[in-house]
């Protein structure tokens, strides 16, 4: 697989390096391994694969591995509004997902730490986004490409051949399969909102620079012309003011829009690389072409090339309060190094060593470049963004701007990104100080 479009980004790029298997204190091959006993409980955001018996046979296999350690799982709709609930008590599993809208400097009150930095990150990518004082609190099984999930038999009855090369030429798509085909243009999921947050993932990409998201930290004005997040939050705008999104937002529904784009009345979604299998299976539960789904970055070029953002998923962390932690630990190790669920899911590995998944096959292919974000300024930007009540990590503000766009609460795009401007640069310039 050709590597060059792999962005060497210094200490933050992903290393796509040989690796062994983890130490002692990591999990051992299928085989068994009595060392470690006790009832665990794994929160996860994936009811599908609670539903479809994916789970249940990752914990036949760790059973196999672990026999003295049963794990029980609990699957959370709405993940990022349940788990911060039940993280206001000490009972939230042993095994969960550290929600996105939590800040580094909470870690070490809710998480056990799983060891050095300095270790961990010898077979595993992105463990700078969850270290604090070079202990590492979380783990994630994947890393995630930013871009556009598409139905490309929509796209070709459409006429579109070419992924578009700017935002007017994207829009000017979706008017095409408005004009063309039955399908709706864009869907935003609004409903489930968490979908929302996801065009935040790709700070960075419009200008294809690895420091993007630590530079808001000294940025006043993150909506300005030229600014990744005005690049961003412009599309998502301008394709729901055109009228090309769904009638009635309020009522999208995450589940369905999976059988909707698998069959073809979606045109497209901005959605994680995790989201392609999920929906070429729905795209086959229909009868449909898994082929029809796949995957294009978003629309904006930096000298001549596509750029995409690489960031991991959720990081599996082991609950500060959890009975069991060496049973936890071990399921954490295993599902990472020996499950095989992220090849499963055609989703980037963060073992280290790990061939690309070929639902990124097309990026390899047309030279897109992908590169991760530095982590340096996390901390103070997370602190900016909550002080701002913006919520960079959450679907709120992009409801409104989506609200503002379809007509449904005053003002229009230049008004809110400069009320945006305004809140961030008050944050920055008390929290900088």
């Amino acid at each position: 697989m050709r590597r060059g479009w792999v962005a060497a980004v210094a200490a933050t790029a992903m290393l796509l390096t040989a690796c062994g298997i983890l130490d002692d204190s990591g999990p051992p091959p299928d085989g068994g391994d009595t060392r470690v006993s006790g009832e665990i409980t794994v929160l996860t955001n994936r009811t599908d694969q609670l539903s479809d018996g994916t789970l249940k046979k990752y914990a036949d296999r760790f059973h196999k591995a672990h026999p003295d350690v049963r794990v029980r799982f609990e699957a959370l709709a709405d993940y990022e509004g349940e788990i911060g609930v039940r993280l206001d008590s000490t009972s939230y599993g042993d095994v969960l997902l550290i929600p996105n809208s939590m800040t580094l400097g909470r870690y070490a009150t809710y998480f056990a730490p799983l060891g050095f930095a300095d270790e961990l990150t010898q077979t595993f990518d992105f463990t700078e986004y969850a270290t604090v004082d070079h202990q590492v609190y979380g783990l994630a099984n994947i890393g995630i490409a930013t871009g556009f999930v598409y139905n490309k038999a929509v796209w070709d009855q459409a006429g579109i051949t070419e992924w578009p090369r700017d935002p007017r030429q994207f829009i000017d798509a979706l008017k095409a399969i408005k004009a063309k085909t039955q399908a709706i243009p864009y869907y935003t999921n609004y409903h489930d909102g968490w979908p929302l947050r996801q065009w935040s993932d790709h700070i960075g990409g419009p200008s294809c620079e690895n420091s993007a998201r630590d530079a808001l930290a000294a940025t006043p004005d993150p909506w300005s012309p030229g600014r990744d997040l005005h690049a961003i939050d412009s599309l998502l705008y301008s394709a729901v003011r055109e009228q090309l999104t769904e009638p009635d937002p309020v009522a999208t529904d995450w589940e369905s829009s999976k059988t909707l784009m698998g069959t073809g009345k979606i045109g497209a979604m901005f959605l994680g690389s995790w989201a392609i299998p999920q929906m070429q299976k729905a795209a086959k539960a229909a009868g449909r072409s898994p082929d029809d789904i796949a995957y294009m970055p978003f629309p904006a070029l930096y000298k001549a090339h596509f750029c995409t953002v690489v960031q991991p998923d959720y990081k599996y962390a082991v609950s500060a309060h959890s009975k069991n932690k060496a049973a936890a630990r071990a399921w954490i190790d295993w599902y990472l190094t020996m499950s095989g669920s992220a090849q499963d899911e055609q989703a980037i590995s963060t073992v280290k060593g790990t061939p690309l998944p070929p639902a990124l096959k097309a990026f390899d292919e047309r030279g897109v470049r992908i590169m991760t974000q530095t982590q340096d300024k996390a901390a103070l930007v997370s602190e900016i963004d909550k002080d701002a009540r913006i919520g960079l990590g959450s679907p709120d503000y992009r409801r409104k701007l989506v609200d503002i766009a379809r007509g449904t609460a005053p003002g229009d795009q230049a008004g809110y990104f400069a009320d945006l401007n305004k809140r961030w640069a008050q944050s920055q310039r008390r929290l900088s100080q």
